[in-house]
């Protein structure tokens, strides 16, 4: 199924897809494929602020997971908490669990998780390199030091994200030469050179024009079944494009996740609905 760019209002589904009645209560866990990550009780803070509430979720394996909800909603903070980003930032702390394969992320070493859970940003943020040396850095930093290996990683991570062809003649040239839209493939392609088993990506697209996007799109397609995806939109046409599962958050807590058509089509919560159809956000 390829993504489409669309302007309308609302997301689209297939027309003939069964959409069975859903119960009210609490959110539903999708569990047609076993979770890769899960969050248990996760509370976090900055300082004195409490920024997430009582997070349980789970992330099913070779899945694009979208996360919604209006701004300063905690969306990206449960991004970055998957990896231990927020530990750069001085003050912070949480509590309960983030657990990866079954293992809490806090009794694992942060350079070796980092390399298992990568992570794109917003901004296209490439090193004032070459676009071979971009791609190879984390490699090299992992102990590749053959030039044969590192020329076959280069090029299978550029494929892989759908930048070779552009690229293949440019690669001694500097990656703050190429467009916005190749700039966050690049990123991508640079995040996946070390075979991450997640890939997180936080708002990836929103500095793209429609074109760019639907290239960053098709690309998730493409490589979900070599890695599982978590990625934050505030655009929910692409959720409603990309994602396997959507959660919604609002103020700190997650108000639902589901199935990504369930959460477009007959959300259990009134609070997503009116997010959703445009009321509030």
């Amino acid at each position: 199924m390829q993504p489409k760019v669309s302007s309308m209002s609302s997301p689209s589904f297939p027309t003939k897809m069964h959409i069975e009645p859903h119960s009210s209560g609490a959110a539903n866990t999708p569990t047609s494929k076993e979770a890769k990550m899960r969050a248990a009780n996760l509370n976090f803070f900055y300082g004195s602020f409490q920024a997430l509430y009582d997070i349980d979720l789970e992330i099913q394996a070779n899945r694009i997971t979208a996360l919604i909800g209006p701004s300063g909603c905690g969306k990206s903070t449960f991004l970055r908490t998957l990896n231990r980003i927020n530990e750069t930032i001085r003050g912070t702390r949480y509590t309960g669990e983030v657990l990866l394969d079954g293992v809490d992320v806090k009794s694992q070493d942060v350079t070796a998780l980092r390399r298992r859970v990568g992570m794109v940003f917003q901004k296209s943020n490439p090193f004032p390199k070459t676009i071979f040396d971009n791609i190879a850095y984390g490699p090299k930093v992992n102990g590749m030091t053959s030039k044969q290996d590192l020329e076959v990683t280069v090029e299978k991570s550029l494929r892989r994200a759908a930048l070779w062809e552009e690229v293949k003649d440019k690669l001694q040239k500097p990656a703050s030469a190429l467009s916005g839209g190749q700039q966050q493939r690049l990123c991508i392609a640079r995040a996946m050179a070390v075979d991450p088993e997640v890939l997180l990506l936080d708002e990836p697209c929103s500095a793209l024009d429609p074109i760019a996007t639907l290239k960053i799109e098709e690309l998730l397609f493409s490589i979900k079944d070599q890695t599982t995806i978590v990625i934050v939109t505030h655009n929910m046409q692409q959720a409603a494009r990309v994602a396997d599962n959507t959660g919604f958050f609002m103020l700190g807590k997650l108000v639902e996740f589901d199935r990504t058509e369930m959460i477009f089509r007959n959300p259990s919560k009134k609070e997503t609905e009116d997010y959703v159809t445009g009321r509030f956000g």
